[in-house]
């Protein structure tokens, strides 16, 4: 096990009409872009919780089919951003668009539209040389007798090719709104060997799993304020998998919330990660996390970039 992107493996040739492209996926926060993707990978890759600005990085979920390649762009929310970090997150969600081949503005189907919405079509409508889907998500959330009204509420925002009605946790129209993409796609080769997965390191998905573990417990202000850094990550000879990470807060009183009293907060936290990791990367794993105070890190220029929060 390496730290390289997950599962580099070499290209095999494609049969004829092979279709392949990237598909961005644009919306506000917690609309459910993460839980997209992971149903089309089936795994789970991008980090998902009910906290708002769960995706920091652009991601991307690659799923290759005989018939075609689909690289999935999966951005953070559209936000007002009040820290350079929520400024690079806004910029990782724009700059996904134009070099796209199909962008998807998903929306939360349970709300009515408001501000944020408004500023995602946008910056959809802003390229309008590439296809635009309207995805409305989380049908399940909505009785079916309220669902016309709000659906033409969002589909007056702009100009659309096309709209589905989805829920991606209960897998609604997910495999038909797959096969529409594959349909409108370009023909072309694979961008990507067939078994890879993500272009991402291992390490990166380590640290996003601590860092979702860590948002399942805690509350009020300080998912916000937390970050994670993945020190050590090496595979033993006894074939167990050891990961040392750092999760950062920005105060001291962050810090005590995270450790909680007597551990018991951050104990919780090692064993919900350490069962994620060991289900995704296949073995037992080792992990051990220590939190540590870096006031102000989403303001610190030098700790973004350690922290990858800077163009690629």
């Amino acid at each position: 096990m390496t730290d390289e992107p997950i599962a580099p493996l070499l290209p095999t040739e494609v049969p004829p009409g092979h279709k392949s492209g990237f598909v961005a996926i644009v919306g506000k926060p917690n609309v459910g872009k993460s839980t997209l993707v992971n149903a089309w990978l089936g795994v789970k890759l991008a980090p998902v919780s009910p906290k708002p600005q769960t995706t920091r990085n652009r991601l991307l979920g690659i799923l290759t089919r005989e018939d075609a390649q689909i690289i999935f762009v999966d951005t953070p929310g559209i936000h007002l951003p009040r820290t350079p970090l929520g400024e690079y997150m806004v910029s990782e969600a724009r700059r996904a668009v134009p070099d796209a081949d199909i962008a998807l503005m998903m929306v939360d189907l349970s709300t009515p539209p408001d501000r944020a919405d408004e500023e995602v079509a946008r910056i959809i409508q802003g390229a309008p040389h590439i296809p635009a889907v309207l995805v409305m998500n989380k049908a399940d959330l909505l009785p079916a007798a309220e669902r016309a009204e709000r659906e033409a509420a969002y589909r007056a925002l702009g100009l659309f090719d096309a709209e589905f009605t989805i829920s991606a946790l209960t897998g609604l129209n997910v495999r038909v709104l797959l096969e529409y993409l594959v349909e409108r796609l370009p023909e072309g080769p694979r961008f990507y060997p067939p078994d890879q997965l993500t272009d991402q390191t291992e390490r990166f998905i380590a640290g996003e799993m601590i860092r979702e573990a860590a948002l399942h417990f805690l509350e009020q202000e300080v998912p916000h304020s937390l970050a994670v850094l993945v020190q050590e990550f090496q595979e033993r000879e006894d074939g167990l998998l050891y990961i040392a990470a750092d999760i950062y807060t920005e105060r001291e009183s962050q810090k005590g919330i995270v450790i909680g009293r007597g551990g018991a907060m951050l104990k919780k936290i090692g064993t919900r990660a350490r069962e994620a990791l060991e289900a995704f990367f296949g073995c037992k794993v080792y992990l051990e996390l220590w939190v540590k105070v870096r006031k102000n890190w989403r303001r610190d220029p030098k700790m973004l970039r350690q922290l990858g929060y800077t163009e690629r």
